[in-house]
């Protein structure tokens, strides 16, 4: 359940799998851990809490206050999530919704529909500013990542991979499987609040003519 990484940073693990219950007690003890002293910085992922901690504290005593933050987590804990309604062009641009169709013996509009109807969780962010990992995809529609990733995925651009679903903030190279485009700012480094979305909120895609 913990593990030491380096001389200052400790990882807190609380499950194995993608599940939005061990995901909810994770956000939970993340914000039990803000404003704690000793503790620098905390990154909240699918089940795990990465905890960087100030030198001048010992790996054991950031423990101790970790396990004291661990007995108040609440299953109750509401963490103030906001809904978020995502206009996609699905088709648009570079895609592979015929490869998918192909693959999963699914036509384009049942994917679009299966992949529109579902309302999401943010489970986290990473890879890069602003990407949300979300979940859980209908099973329908699950698709291992590219053997090649593209070299170029262009920001706004929609897509699965694994169980997973999530939306490109920029342009970058990407392994998953594109479904459409979007014309939201995910991130906006010039922005008071760069990030449109944060962990704990949910996704509706709504698909465009």
């Amino acid at each position: 359940m913990f593990k030491p990484l380096g001389d200052s940073a400790l990882l807190v693990q609380l499950g194995d799998e993608i599940n939005p219950i061990i995901n909810h007690r994770v956000h939970a003890l993340n914000a039990l851990l803000q404003n704690t002293n000793g503790i620098l910085e905390t990154v909240p992922a699918y089940c795990t809490l990465l905890i960087h901690y100030d030198l001048n504290f010992t790996y054991q005593q950031i423990k101790i206050i970790v396990e004291q933050r661990m007995n108040q987590v609440k299953d109750s804990f509401q963490k103030t999530a906001r809904r978020h309604e995502v206009p996609v062009r699905y088709g648009e641009g570079q895609n592979d919704l015929e490869i998918i169709a192909s693959k999963l013996k699914l036509s384009i509009q049942e994917i679009i529909k299966i992949h529109s109807e579902k309302e999401y969780r943010i489970y986290m962010m990473g890879f890069m500013p602003g990407f949300p990992y979300m979940g859980i995809l209908d099973s329908r529609l699950e698709m291992p990542r590219l053997q090649t990733p593209r070299t170029s995925v262009r920001a706004g651009s929609v897509a699965i991979a694994g169980s997973q679903t999530g939306i490109y903030p920029l342009d970058s190279p990407g392994g998953w499987h594109l479904l459409g485009w979007t014309t939201l700012k995910l991130f906006d480094p010039t922005s008071e609040t760069p990030f449109l979305f944060s962990p704990g909120d949910t996704v509706k895609f709504i698909p465009e003519a």
